[in-house]
């Protein structure tokens, strides 16, 4: 049995359900229900039954229950007496940033482990998606920021922030079609979209503009990967009521005169930023980043 092994089962039992476990942890359910299924097959005993409102523990889970949450916490407690003999000389966290990152999530994450461990420092990089997981592969990144949840059991990751995405317009065109609650994407139909290249990060555009695509709305040919839309090129472009780019709320860059933000009806489109680092790390500082990005802010990590 491995730890993470017992952190899902335990993470099961105490949410009661695979579904409220798969969003605790940031896991999908097909791969939570291998993980109760590989303890079964170890164990030879079943440990989960399921009910009309989730699952609960068997007799032989709740065994397994009380045990795991023993060793969890003991290994919790032995990383930390070992980690005062660890070596406290600077270190280095390369770290992945992507375009558009909430400046507030980044830095209160960045202040919270200044405060925990000062003698690390933090060498960011700009990369898209794409680069940054090629990055985690080679060695060259310790932790990426990515706008899509890597599969398989190569990296660990987290969800850190979910921006629901507004329109940028015109404002004359925005002042024809935005109604009390924001622009309905279907109004956008008839505007060219300013998107960002594929190559950067495929899973996230392919959902992207398969939103667009099912509210009437033609993505167009994917923007080539030397056409980044930096903030002035996103401006310059709706500008004149031909196009349409999204942006969150309280997007960094303010909007020149002539440019309004709208939000969407009903928050259709959502942009994800998980926090991947490999499965096999065992560095103390990561940990401390990690902990400190899982650990709600002021905005609660999400951005409506």
């Amino acid at each position: 049995m491995e730890f993470r092994e017992l952190a899902a089962f335990v993470a099961i039992v105490e949410e009661g359900s695979l579904s409220a476990a798969s969003r605790r942890l940031h896991v999908s359910q097909p791969s939570l229900t291998q993980t109760v299924q590989g303890l079964e097959h170890e164990l030879g005993v079943a440990l989960l039954q399921r009910t009309n409102t989730g699952v609960t523990p068997t007799d032989a889970g709740l065994t397994l229950l009380t045990e795991a949450r023993a060793l969890l916490a003991r290994r919790e407690a032995a990383l930390r007496v070992m980690a005062e003999h660890s070596d406290r000389s600077t270190a280095v966290i390369r770290l992945g940033v992507p375009a558009e990152m909430p400046a507030e999530v980044l830095s209160s994450a960045l202040a919270a482990l200044a405060a925990a461990r000062p003698e690390t420092r933090i060498h960011p990089r700009h990369l898209s998606t794409a680069a940054q997981i090629s990055a985690l592969r080679s060695g060259e990144l310790d932790v990426g920021l990515i706008r899509e949840r890597p599969a398989g059991d190569e990296f660990d990751a987290i969800l850190v922030v979910r921006e629901n995405l507004g329109v940028l317009l015109d404002s004359r065109v925005a002042a024809e079609i935005a109604g009390p609650g924001g622009v309905r994407l279907e109004e956008l139909a008839h505007l060219e979209w300013v998107g960002f290249p594929r190559a950067g990060s495929p899973a996230w555009y392919d959902e992207l503009t398969g939103i667009l695509r099912s509210h009437g709305i033609d993505p167009g040919p994917a923007t080539s990967p030397d056409q980044q839309p930096i903030p002035a090129v996103k401006f310059a472009s709706v500008t004149g009521g031909h196009a349409f780019t999204l942006a969150p709320e309280g997007w960094p860059e303010k909007a020149p005169a002539g440019v309004t933000w709208c939000p969407l009806v009903g928050h259709p489109l959502v942009r994800r930023t998980w926090a991947a680092w490999p499965a096999d790390s065992r560095r103390r500082d990561i940990g401390y980043l990690i902990t400190a990005f899982d650990t709600p802010g002021p905005s609660d990590r999400e951005k409506r």
